[in-house]
């Protein structure tokens, strides 16, 4: 194997035990210039091993996700900024389903602060989060658990959910397509994810602007079933134009501020349909 073909199978197993490389690191590490790595990606990108992004790459995605370990590193102050803006969206006293992500999880970690939350989820990594707080109260769907990220999926689970009716579901989508789907990868827990949808008076909607530079298989909804979108930046504007269509509120929730924080103002979700009805 030549140098060449050599250095690109070494950036692929990179970004597949990353989740994401970029060009000014590959160049240092490889001693070679930037120029040099961006046709190595754009090579990889043709044979759709990888998809370009900003600055960089991610494994390509089709069929095969990207490890979720790795995918904590993916836009992870974009996710947190997520994180803190959806947090602000969720009333004191509200009950919630949220779902399996790495997005989610960071809604999680900002919800810490809420209280007389009652959160069902099928993702164990969100109730290790919140179980221990004491004015939170944290109810674990049953079934199979997948070991690659924890997450608890299949009939047993769907069963489950359908016995609820909550105020509100946090969700995430592996990908957004420009026709409005909301998409995933594994059937079983787009499953689930469909019972969240359809047992939630409000569904908010949590995805930074690298899912609409993805693609997935399996179609979990649509974006007229949400509520409100929080994302770091709505870049496409097919996606814009639909959610001004169907009325969803849209968040951006910019990275940058002292901690994190973003100015987000926090919604009743009374008020959120109030304002909905106002604009038809």
């Amino acid at each position: 194997m030549d140098d060449v073909n050599l250095r690109r199978q070494e950036i692929l197993a990179l970004a597949r035990a990353q989740g994401r490389v970029n060009v000014e690191g590959l160049a240092s590490r490889f001693q070679v210039t930037p120029q040099t790595i961006r046709k190595d990606l754009k090579d990889l990108s043709d044979q759709r091993l990888l998809s370009r992004v900003h600055g960089g790459a991610v494994i390509a995605s089709g069929v095969e996700n990207v490890n979720y370990e790795a995918r904590r590193f993916i836009a992870r102050e974009q996710k947190r900024a997520i994180g803190v803006a959806a947090a602000k969206l969720i009333p004191n006293n509200t009950s919630l389903f949220i779902n399996i992500g790495t997005t989610t999880e960071e809604v999680a970690h900002s919800l810490l602060d809420h209280e007389g939350l009652l959160v069902i989820t099928n993702n164990i990594n969100v109730a290790t989060i919140l179980y221990r707080h004491p004015r939170i109260e944290v109810i674990i769907a049953g079934g199979p658990v997948r070991r690659s990220d924890g997450g608890v999926i299949g009939g047993a689970a769907v069963d489950f959910i359908r016995q609820f009716k909550v105020d509100m579901a946090v969700i995430g989508a592996s990908a957004i397509d420009e026709m409005g789907a909301l998409l995933d990868f594994d059937y079983r827990e787009v499953r689930v994810s469909q019972a969240i949808i359809d047992n939630s008076r409000q569904v908010l909607l949590v995805a930074d602007r690298l899912k609409f530079e993805r693609s997935a298989p399996v179609r979990i909804g649509h974006i007229s079933q949400i509520d409100m979108f929080v994302t770091d930046e709505l870049t496409s504007m097919p996606m814009a134009e639909l959610c001004r269509t169907h009325g969803v509120k849209v968040v951006e929730a910019r990275t940058g501020a002292v901690d994190g924080a973003i100015d987000a103002p926090a919604v009743d979700p009374a008020e959120a349909d109030l304002a909905e009805e106002s604009e038809t």
